[in-house]
């Protein structure tokens, strides 16, 4: 153990992805197709996607929420760690990667896990509570605009069950968290998310440094 943390080096991000990455080949396919996209830092990182995938196999979940969906990576890693019975409902108000989606999903044999909701995800999220899914999921993962985090996390814990996990992306936001002088929208919205968290008794937190950080929440 150390009482610090090692600072990941482009080096050893590579020997990191050398001795411990399991990344199918579909997924490769998409990452690696789609590094030059404008929008290509949106997507979480190889090892930050089986990450997600530990996580979900760990917990037994069988139905799990994604806010922002993007190009289908992220939920990926998650509906291959579910039964064949699991489900998960993605939330995305875009459908420019509609295609690249399900695409990557039949390719995975995973589409007939998804559930994706092209709307507004509080709209989704309010449904799904209104319908009766309070306290039924298992897990949830945000990755989606910041301003809206909290009110994301809120829902999300509500559709929780006792014991089912949230995992939030970005909670280092590139390190400008702790830039005094950078005060736009984004910046703020994640610190406030952070202290949000941090002051939420109806959690057990961690944040992990993997990343751009992850932010875990398990509802007690």
């Amino acid at each position: 153990m150390s009482r610090h943390t090692t600072v990941i080096t482009d080096a050893m991000e590579q020997y990191v992805r050398q001795v411990s990455l399991r990344e199918p080949g579909p997924l490769q396919r998409l990452r690696e197709s789609t590094d030059d996209h404008p929008s290509a830092s949106m997507q979480i990182s190889p090892e930050q996607g089986q990450f997600l995938h530990f996580l979900v196999r760990l917990i037994g979940a069988h139905k799990a929420l994604e806010i922002g969906v993007f190009m289908g990576y992220s939920s990926s890693w998650i509906a291959s760690a579910l039964p064949p019975d699991g489900k998960l409902v993605g939330c995305d108000v875009s459908d420019e990667f509609n295609q690249v989606r399900w695409q990557t999903w039949n390719e995975l044999g995973v589409a007939d896990k998804i559930d994706f909701r092209l709307s507004p995800a509080l709209d989704t999220l309010d449904q799904l509570i209104a319908g009766g899914a309070a306290g039924t999921f298992d897990f949830a993962f945000i990755d989606a605009d910041k301003p809206n985090y909290v009110p994301y996390y809120e829902r999300c814990l509500t559709l929780l069950r006792t014991g089912g996990l949230i995992a939030v992306d970005n909670t280092l936001w590139h390190g400008d968290v702790v830039d005094a002088a950078n005060t736009d929208v984004d910046t703020e919205a994640i610190r406030e998310f952070n202290r949000h968290l941090h002051r939420d008794k109806r959690i057990a937190l961690s944040l992990v440094t993997m990343g751009d950080g992850i932010t875990l929440a398990c509802k007690l």
